[in-house]
């Protein structure tokens, strides 16, 4: 097993490398050291085991988590939970009002997941461990949960990438967890300097407007901190807004065209990947540059969901 301290954003929130796919910095589970120990986001089940060793760095112990929070329950965001709940004896999984019966049941999200990534689907996700119901709270719009002395937690629900998705806003520190709702930071440019923020749009709830009114409500809370489902915290907020904004245009012009001359989501990835190459040279970054693997990876999912979305509008 890789070992990677967990990521110190500020003495209360830590930020411990899931590595989901097996590849550093692109998911993890927020840890925020308050009176109820709270984390957020499990990751898929193989992430599982660096959670446990992240916390036990942090000299934090599993009976001491009380919440279990994920933002919406996609396998690379909660397919741990109930994994991770065995170990936690005195933790409650928050979930979306949408996400509860998937996660007591997740024989149809499994199948979902199973049908995108195929013969990878075991090494990536299993096992797959239902939540006992009576260890589920669910949190929606206007819902808050106390977990300090001045500390108190506000849900939003924030669609747009998935109808089950909830953000959690954190007082303390004028920041929200946002899981895909607002996209994808790429750690892997930061050492080059670059921002680069890309929308999420994978299939099946992905909702263009849905998706923009969320970064539109959640730009008018002047936030100073966004914390991403992949991955990580930046204090740019207004950038990463607008940059996931803009991109979210160039996504669904493209998706529209490429449909238009009847081609399938193959063509669409390799526009965007132009694109996307385009505006990273100009910005010094190499075309042979890691973080390629992860857009590849984003794009060819994301492009699924521009079809999908498409097709429905069509029924």
């Amino acid at each position: 097993m890789r070992v990677k301290d967990p990521i110190m954003l500020d003495d209360r929130i830590y930020l411990i490398d899931g590595f989901d796919l097996d590849v550093a910095n692109r998911t993890g589970t927020y840890v925020i050291k308050e009176e109820e120990l709270t984390l957020v986001e499990t990751g898929p089940s193989p992430s599982v085991k660096y959670i446990k060793a992240g916390l036990a760095t942090l000299g934090l112990s599993l009976d001491e988590v009380k919440y279990i929070i994920v933002t919406h329950i996609h396998l690379d965001h909660a397919g741990g939970a109930g994994l991770l709940l065995r170990e936690c004896p005195n933790a409650t999984i928050i979930v979306h009002p949408r996400g509860q019966r998937h996660l007591i049941n997740p024989k149809k999200l499994a199948a979902g997941a199973r049908a995108i990534y195929g013969d990878s689907f075991s090494d990536l996700f299993d096992p797959i461990v239902p939540v006992p119901e009576e260890r589920l709270l669910v949190k929606g719009e206007g819902d808050t949960l106390k977990i300090g002395p001045n500390c108190t937690l506000e849900f939003w629900d924030t669609p747009g990438h998935a109808k089950h998705h909830i953000s959690i806003y954190d007082p303390i520190s004028n920041g929200m967890f946002t899981g895909d709702t607002v996209g994808v930071r790429y750690e892997q440019l930061v050492p080059n300097g670059v921002d680069l923020f890309l929308p999420s749009t994978s299939p099946n709830h992905f909702n263009p407007n849905e998706m923009e009114a969320s970064i539109k409500r959640i730009r008018e809370k002047n936030l100073d901190r966004i914390y991403f489902g992949h991955f990580g915290m930046t204090e740019n907020t207004e950038e990463a807004l607008n940059q996931a904004s803009d991109w979210l245009d160039v996504y669904m012009e493209i998706g529209e065209q490429v449909l238009i001359e009847g081609k399938g989501y193959d063509v669409i990835s390799q526009r965007l990947l132009v694109k996307i190459r385009e505006h990273l040279r100009e910005k010094g970054i190499p075309d042979e540059h890691e973080v390629y693997i992860l857009i590849n990876l984003d794009l060819q999912v994301g492009s699924l969901g521009i079809i999908d979305y498409f097709k429905k509008l069509k029924q």
